[in-house]
């Protein structure tokens, strides 16, 4: 019987490393990796991988979605911070419509997200909701 053999390697050798300190700090991050021309298109979630010290370890693409929605897959989250050797993440995505407040389907999915982290023992630090020119932290007000 033949398996699939699995390897793990990490390498990160950029000097210039950021350190996420606030909420801003993250949202100026996600746009300078978020593609300005279809931010008002398609709904789009990144997660942020943070170490210890919340210098940021790198983006993921998670899934782009329609207008209005967008598939936020636990499981594919959880993964790619643990094989990252992830401390922390920061989840973003952006809302086409310009509309910031977070849905109630968002609150949701944050809560169920930050149980999920605690049980391997990594923090959900924040929920970003952005659009080109703002944004909007679930943890500066209390979602998180």
């Amino acid at each position: 019987m033949k398996v699939a053999e699995i390897s793990v390697s990490y390498s990160n050798g950029n000097k210039d490393k950021a350190k996420i300190t606030q909420s801003r700090d993250a949202f100026q991050l996600a746009l300078e990796h978020w593609n300005k021309d279809t931010i008002e298109l398609q709904e789009e979630v990144k997660v942020l991988l943070l170490n210890r010290a919340n210098v940021v370890i790198g983006i993921f693409d998670v899934s782009k979605g329609g207008i209005s929605s967008c598939i936020i897959d636990i499981k594919l989250i959880l993964s790619v911070a643990l094989k990252s050797i992830a401390s922390a993440i920061i989840i973003m995505h952006n809302h086409p419509s310009g509309n910031l407040k977070p849905s109630q389907q968002d609150v949701d999915m944050t809560r169920k997200l930050s149980s999920a982290c605690n049980t391997v023992e990594l923090k959900l630090l924040d929920h970003l909701i952005i659009t080109k020119e703002d944004y909007y932290s679930l943890a500066d007000n209390g979602l998180v």
